[in-house]
């Protein structure tokens, strides 16, 4: 039996990555593409964007323009939609508001026909007998309950599930009976005028998350009754690395150098990169001093402790209006007890595991000495020669790409990638380099890696268009 009108690409997942992958995808004559994603619509971090907040990357890191600066697609053409491009040129703003850059998603996501929202993958098989990926899904109703089942067929894959918040073992006690306010900072706006009405607050975790967070509360809290406390694992309230330099582990060539390491030694730089990208903003910082100065005119500090170096040891609750928090201090070696009535925990998130997903293709997907899945320099999973297809992964390779995984401003190249090593064509032509430092003692240029990277999978059948 032949399968009727396969898919060149379907995607699982509809985040900035993927969303990437479509709008670059659209423009490919001959290139049939679908992407499924069960939420009802694109949002990007709703919970998060809290009034004045902006992108740690400049406005240029969109969906496509470090890709291709003619896509119809691109952060400058959306403003010109909306009769923006004057008001942008004198605001003179490299960083975009949050919600701008939500709302500019969410335009490109209303104009590209491939995409389907209300949809929740159950299965992913590969099917040998006509070399395809067979993917069934449940078309979901408007509140979520099933409506249908159907199936698509794709010669390839793009999986772009995102990561989801994470809660540490010890405050699991607490998010798991939420009787007192204890959310993690994904949903912060859904419960902010709930934390408000507290008379303690207590924020746990110091990304940038953390800070935007703890900033916000402060603005909304009297001088002098604050009540704020804000503890953190880290040694310092740190600032983000935004060296110019610095910077350059988020371009092409820091990843292809990073992907040629040994997977010990990219695990040990993964560990100590955290300023990297779990810090915070130096303009953040500076705003919480501030707001901390101001809070403190006319005398008197405000109501509020900031400690670094602090870990939760345990976490329980007591009654129904207090949350008990156990807390030691890494370098005095010392233990305390601090009791709240509200909890935020800016914890952080974590990739969501492919396993559920990809459950089918266990016994041919190739995993390193730590169990984690294989990725190629393209971003495809390594799988056994029987599968000619490819399954490419987007913002689940940290452990093989770097740092810049997760970053925005590498998801227009990562896209661009994909592109061309499923075409078998250079349909977006990609820098041989793209940093004045040299990573290594030998430079590896965009067609080829360094020593001991691992090359294409076996078997990849390109798509002919």
């Amino acid at each position: 039996m032949t399968h009727p009108q396969p898919h060149d690409l379907v995607g699982i997942g509809i985040g900035p990555a993927n969303l990437s992958l479509a709008a670059l995808a659209h423009t490919q004559p001959g290139l049939k593409a679908a992407w499924y994603e069960q939420r009802p619509a694109f949002h990007w971090h709703p919970g998060l964007l809290i009034e004045g907040a902006t992108l740690q990357v400049p406005f240029l890191a969109d969906l496509v323009t470090l890709a291709d600066p003619t896509n119809p697609w691109s952060f400058l053409n959306y403003l010109r939609q909306h009769q923006r491009l004057y008001p942008f040129y004198f605001s003179e703003r490299f960083h975009s508001p949050r919600a701008e850059y939500d709302h500019y998603c969410r335009w490109v996501s209303r104009q590209l026909p491939s995409l389907h929202f209300r949809h929740h993958i159950d299965a992913v098989r590969w099917n040998p007998e006509q070399a395809l990926f067979d993917i069934d899904y449940t078309r979901l109703g408007p509140n979520g309950e099933a409506e249908a089942v159907g199936r698509s067929h794709a010669r390839h894959l793009a999986i772009g599930i995102g990561t989801a918040p994470h809660i540490p073992e010890a405050l699991r006690p607490l998010a798991e009976r939420p009787v007192v306010p204890v959310v993690h900072s994904a949903d912060y706006l859904d419960h902010r005028e709930q934390l408000l009405e507290a008379g303690h607050i207590t924020v746990v975790g110091s990304g940038q998350s953390g800070a935007e967070v703890f900033l916000d509360l402060l603005r909304r809290r009297p001088p002098g009754r604050e009540r704020l406390h804000w503890i953190t694992r880290t040694p310092a309230f740190a600032p983000m690395e935004y060296s110019k330099l610095g910077l350059e582990h988020f371009t092409p060539d820091y990843t292809r150098y990073f992907h040629a390491l040994p997977e010990q030694r990219r695990d040990e730089l993964v560990a100590r990169q955290w300023q990297l990208h779990k810090a915070i903003d130096h303009e953040t910082l500076a705003a919480i001093h501030d707001e901390l100065y101001r809070h403190s005119i006319g005398g008197g500090w405000p109501d509020v402790v900031l400690t670094p170096g602090v870990s939760v040891r345990t976490a329980g609750r007591l009654g129904t209006t207090q949350v008990e928090l156990h807390l030691d201090h890494a370098e005095q070696g010392e233990r305390s007890r601090l009791v709240t009535e509200a909890v935020v925990m800016a914890t952080g998130y974590r990739e969501r595991p492919l396993d559920p997903l990809l459950a089918a293709l266990d016994p041919v997907l190739r995993r390193d000495a730590a169990g984690r899945v294989v990725v190629d320099e393209e971003y495809r999973l390594v799988l056994d020669r029987e599968v000619t297809g490819s399954v490419y992964v987007q913002n689940a390779e940290r452990h093989t790409h770097g740092v810049g995984a997760p970053d925005l401003g590498l998801v227009a190249h990562r896209s661009a990638t994909i592109l061309n090593a499923l075409t078998g064509q250079e349909r977006y032509p990609l820098p041989e380099r793209s940093a004045f430092t040299t990573f290594g003692l030998r430079r590896t240029g965009a067609g080829g890696a360094g020593p001991g990277a691992a090359g294409p999978s076996q078997g990849v059948r390109r798509v002919g268009v």
